[in-house]
């Protein structure tokens, strides 16, 4: 086979990629290649810092007191005092209990009733205990005492916040009031039983370096008990003193 007879190499047809730049013809302006770009931000359009960061003027005040709404949802209307009110006039206002708990303490005492009139009745029929009726009967009176003034000690209970401590008065005819100042508390707890929840009432418990200091406020709703809770924790922290 002569030189002339071999055949040419092999080509391929077309190219696998298209160029990325194709020449102009004659008689055309030369078009640049299209880059994707990005659309034009607005000038009035907030940027992604100040977006996020909260203005000063939003912020919440590290000082900012509780507001009485949330403390007196769901209260008596007025506080139950004695005829000798005057002593009471302290700068701030009262805020009371719920009136559900005076229907979650009927449940839990007529509960109590129905075991010893359970247990009385087991012992004198079924031992032939007679002494049983004594002591049962001594319970029984109390707890229904109990009952009939319970209302009456719901409305005199309640509480104030001042300017530097918290003060809890309880009780008609043996009243109680203590003043636990904001610098000593130590500890504020917040608990509630079955039937208390199903009530929706909680009983706040504030305790301070003394013992006999601690305060126990009952029958508070559960927005109440933590927005209350909440402020003590927070003034507390601002009123901190040595121990």
């Amino acid at each position: 086979m002569t030189d002339s007879q071999t055949p040419p190499p092999h080509e391929p047809s077309a190219p696998l990629t298209p160029p990325p730049y194709s020449a102009p013809q004659p008689g055309q302006a030369e078009v640049p290649p299209a880059y994707p770009t990005a659309p034009p931000v607005p000038a009035s359009a907030p940027s992604a810092h100040s977006a996020s960061a909260p203005s000063p003027e939003a912020a919440p005040s590290a000082s900012a007191p509780v507001t009485p709404d949330a403390l007196d949802a769901g209260t008596y209307s007025a506080l139950r005092t004695p005829r000798s009110a005057s002593a009471l006039a302290l700068d701030g206002t009262w805020h009371q209990i719920s009136p559900r708990w005076v229907a979650s303490q009927f449940l839990q005492n007529g509960l109590f009733l129905a075991l010893v009139i359970v247990v009385m009745l087991v012992m004198a029929f079924a031992f032939e205990q007679a002494w049983v009726w004594i002591p049962g009967g001594i319970v029984i009176l109390f707890t229904l005492i109990t009952l009939i003034i319970l209302p009456r000690q719901a409305k005199a209970t309640g509480y104030m916040l001042r300017a530097d401590d918290i003060v809890f008065r309880r009780g008609i005819l043996w009243q109680r009031m203590v003043a636990v100042p904001y610098g000593r508390l130590q500890l504020v707890d917040i608990t509630h039983g079955p039937l208390d929840r199903a009530f929706g009432v909680s009983q706040l418990k504030m305790v301070t370096a003394a013992a006999t200091t601690g305060v126990q406020i009952p029958g508070l709703t559960q927005p109440a008990a933590e927005a209350l809770r909440d402020t003590l924790i927070e003034v507390a922290e601002t009123r901190r003193t040595g121990l």
